[in-house]
């Protein structure tokens, strides 16, 4: 019997990128034997569950985003004994383990692919996306690739193009055949039997193509931040009317969910990259037979604010109706927080800390978040990233998040390895290693264990509604409520001391960390520079 079959909401997710966590073997990779090392960290800083990137079996071209075998580990990572003996240490710990699904497409070289592009009349010939060219030979659409260029791939073998959303060792598998949708469902299962708590679900709405290859339309407005790229890139000049996100999917999402309703107390976050993004998460979550939770990319980009917090936030909580947001400010795919909002005081980001941990929903914490990591900069010979190699210098790729987790400041690559490091460790983050921190009372790191062991006993911020108040500017306040409990949050986003009316004067709350509380007088609250206060009302 599951003690708490809906432990995921309100549950606080820990992004392991195995790469770059922990090297147990010497090789200048992390791998699972590492994350196992290092449980005891993870559980020191009181989340609720792991969310593991790829380790599947890969080419590595996109790091494991390209997999090759969905039921085996890449040897670089371990063994699938390896594996099992992660989920029930991490269980021995309370801890919830959740692995990276890649559904909508696979490696170049799995065999799956292998077989289809053979010839046009193999069994598996039409699991993949293949289409004629054009009669002048030009591709079938207009569709483009989020790392760049056309999204379709000639081949010589079969004279047809395949589609590709991402890399063109990434080809995208055709949801629109029925074995392909069984194959998935049966490689879910595969993970489900091995005891994992849940999926992240990456690209989870690109799992359908139109079946007509019409044209996309061009944007009206160049955006990034929903599809989650960025505007030197082309693909953000189309509104993806055709190449993503259709209808198909919803029922697809139907039937992953009743496989995971076998297995109670199991969890879904998917991955929504889409140009309407917001009402996307509400499709996918609404009615509690789809994806249990979702994330968007609007979290994630160079925007910041109270007044952007403050639209995205009520934008969302207007659509998603009975749906469950996945709140998330920094991953694998984007620079880390501290760098990408200009964050310039340890008070900063845990005044960003403080708004993460106490909106409605769950929450995804990055390796590194904690420590306060500022995006790497390397140099373009190390880079290793495909998208930072082919859109240099503008961007310069996702490898300056990914850079190995510091450890011991005294310790050579900062205690990841004894190896050189399959990237460099940044020379920056030395002082920000879990060692010094550890030491230190007021490290951010500190207050994340802090705010989110307080956060644990907290219902109301668990699973309460929110409502968002009038506020001065760059302040955001907001009420969250469970039956007749009220709680107030608010938080100055500035430099600059603020005074804020309040409706009624609040009781602190007790036992927040030490750099949780502001001044009252009378009805009126005090926040100094990026000040935090939570208060009963």
């Amino acid at each position: 019997m599951i003690k708490n079959p809906d432990w995921w909401r309100g549950a606080v997710i820990y992004q392991v990128y195995p790469r770059s966590f922990y090297d147990s073997n010497g090789d200048g990779i992390g791998d699972l034997p590492g994350v196992t090392a290092k449980l005891d960290y993870i559980a020191s800083l009181n989340v609720d569950a792991i969310w593991l990137s790829p380790f599947f079996t890969s080419p590595m071209k996109d790091f494991g985003y390209d997999v090759s075998d969905y039921r085996n580990v890449d040897p670089i990572f371990g063994t699938l004994e390896d594996f099992d003996e992660l989920i029930a240490e991490a269980h021995k710990r309370d801890l919830k383990i959740m692995i990276d699904q890649v559904l909508s497409h696979s490696s170049d070289q799995h065999p799956w692919f292998v077989e289809s592009r053979a010839n046009r009349d193999n069994p598996k010939a039409d699991w993949y996306v293949w289409a004629d060219p054009k009669s002048d030979g030009t591709p079938p659409n207009n569709w483009l690739s989020v790392f760049g260029g056309s999204a379709w791939a000639w081949d010589s073998r079969r004279k047809q193009y395949y589609l590709h959303n991402f890399l063109t060792s990434q080809p995208d598998l055709n949801f629109h055949t029925p074995e392909v949708q069984k194959q998935v469902l049966s490689d879910v299962k595969f993970w489900l039997d091995r005891g994992v708590d849940g999926f992240r679900l990456d690209a989870i709405n690109f799992c359908f193509h139109d079946p007509k290859l019409r044209d996309n339309p061009a944007s009206k407005a160049v955006a990034e931040g929903s599809i989650g790229v960025r505007k030197e890139n082309p693909y953000a000049y189309q509104f993806h009317k055709f190449d993503k996100t259709q209808p198909e999917n919803i029922d697809f999402l139907k039937r992953l969910r009743a496989l995971l309703d076998q297995y109670p107390g199991t969890t879904t976050v998917g991955e929504i990259g889409d140009d309407n993004s917001l009402q996307t998460m509400a499709d996918y979550t609404s009615g509690g037979d789809k994806l249990h939770m979702a994330y968007s990319f609007d979290l994630l980009t160079e925007q910041h604010g109270a007044d952007f917090f403050h639209k995205t936030v009520n934008t969302i909580e207007g659509k998603l109706t009975d749906g469950w947001p996945c709140w998330a400010i920094g991953n694998h795919d984007v620079a880390r927080v501290a760098t990408r909002w200009n964050a310039t005081s340890e008070q900063q980001l845990k005044a960003y800390m403080a708004m993460l941990l106490t909106l409605r929903g769950s929450v995804c914490i990055y390796q590194g978040e904690e420590l306060g990591l500022t995006e790497a900069e390397l140099q373009y010979e190390d880079l290793v990233d495909p998208y930072g190699i082919t859109f240099w210098p503008e961007y310069k790729g996702r490898d300056g998040c990914r850079t190995p987790m510091v450890w011991h400041h005294e310790e050579s690559h900062a205690g990841f390895s004894d190896a050189r490091p399959w990237l460099p460790v940044y020379d920056d983050h030395y002082n920000a290693a879990v060692a010094v921190q550890h030491a230190e009372d007021n490290s951010v790191l500190a207050a994340y264990r802090a705010f989110l062991g307080w956060r644990k006993d907290q219902p109301i911020l668990l699973k309460g509604d929110i409502e968002f108040s009038k506020s001065p500017k760059n302040t955001l306040v907001y009420t969250r409520s469970l039956g007749d409990e009220t709680v107030m949050v608010a938080l100055n986003l500035s430099e600059a001391a603020v005074t804020i009316p309040m409706p009624g004067a609040g009781t602190p709350e007790p036992d927040t960390p030490d750099f949780v509380g502001g001044q009252w007088h009378g009805k009126d609250l005090t926040l100094g520079p990026w000040g935090v206060d939570i208060a009963r009302l």
